[in-house]
């Protein structure tokens, strides 16, 4: 395919401080990407922030989703913490009705749902977690697209229930051969040279796969590119992420509600 009719999605985790306490510069990178995930307030975010960064998101054209984890404000949601299905359902449902109300609330509705941290992890192995979490999206708003890992397992779970899907990678982390996120404690597993960084997401998007750490390319489908606006550089790395794919043709656009 000719790079110039590839379109692609950069998004980015938002709204994740709680209170006085904040983390990232959202208002920066919300110059810069063109869908924003935001917490629902059981791993980060507030009435408050979600509020605030819903209308953000509105003023500068970048669509918005629901990003709900575990209830966990201690871990920052980057814990598994035991729940049955049916609490992840309930709690997953509470966060994307929490995000329905303010979106709304902001004048800018939600679009899409995307789970994150560990809760979003579980879904790469457990079908019975994914099911809930699509479960969930579908009781709230069918309407409402999955974003979930490019190649997992959630995908055809969701498609299956009649909801839209969007495939995701990520800028700032390694995959395994597996085509599964390096663990977070493992050396390497978060990338930090920028320009590495944007180079290998353009022969992803090229390709059409995920680029393991030996170099090996596992075809999937790509939608949308992640860039954690808590991970050191990162506006950085999403300004040359952009600057990368949008001089080799690859046109960045929400991949739904916005206007960028």
């Amino acid at each position: 395919m000719n790079n110039k009719t590839l379109r692609i999605d950069i998004n980015s985790d938002m709204g994740e401080g709680f209170g006085p306490w904040k983390m990232g510069d959202d208002d920066a990178i919300l110059d810069i990407v063109t869908s924003a995930n935001v917490a629902c307030g059981l791993h980060a975010g507030d009435p408050e922030i979600m509020a605030t960064t819903f209308a953000q998101a509105k003023a500068k054209g970048v669509a918005v989703g629901a990003h709900p984890g575990f209830p966990d404000l201690w871990g920052f949601g980057r814990r598994v913490i035991p729940h049955t299905t049916g609490e992840i359902e309930r709690f997953v449902a509470y966060q994307v009705g929490a995000a329905v109300a303010l979106s709304s609330y902001a004048g800018h509705p939600i679009t899409f749902v995307k789970a994150h941290g560990a809760l979003g992890n579980l879904t790469q192995t457990d079908p019975e977690v994914a099911k809930a979490i699509a479960k969930a999206v579908k009781a709230v708003d069918p309407t409402l697209v999955c974003v979930t890992f490019a190649g997992g397992l959630m995908i055809p779970i969701a498609k299956d229930m009649g909801l839209e899907t969007r495939a995701e990678v990520f800028a700032d982390r390694a995959y395994t051969e597996a085509g599964h996120l390096v663990h977070r404690k493992e050396p390497g597993a978060v990338l930090h040279d920028v320009d590495f960084a944007a180079q290998r997401m353009l022969r992803m998007v090229q390709a059409g796969g995920i680029e393991t750490v030996s170099g090996r390319m596992l075809p999937v489908h790509i939608d949308t590119i992640c860039v954690h606006s808590d991970t050191p550089g990162a506006i950085s790395m999403a300004r040359v992420l952009r600057r990368t794919l949008e001089s080799a043709g690859v046109q960045v656009c929400a991949f739904a509600g916005g206007s960028r």
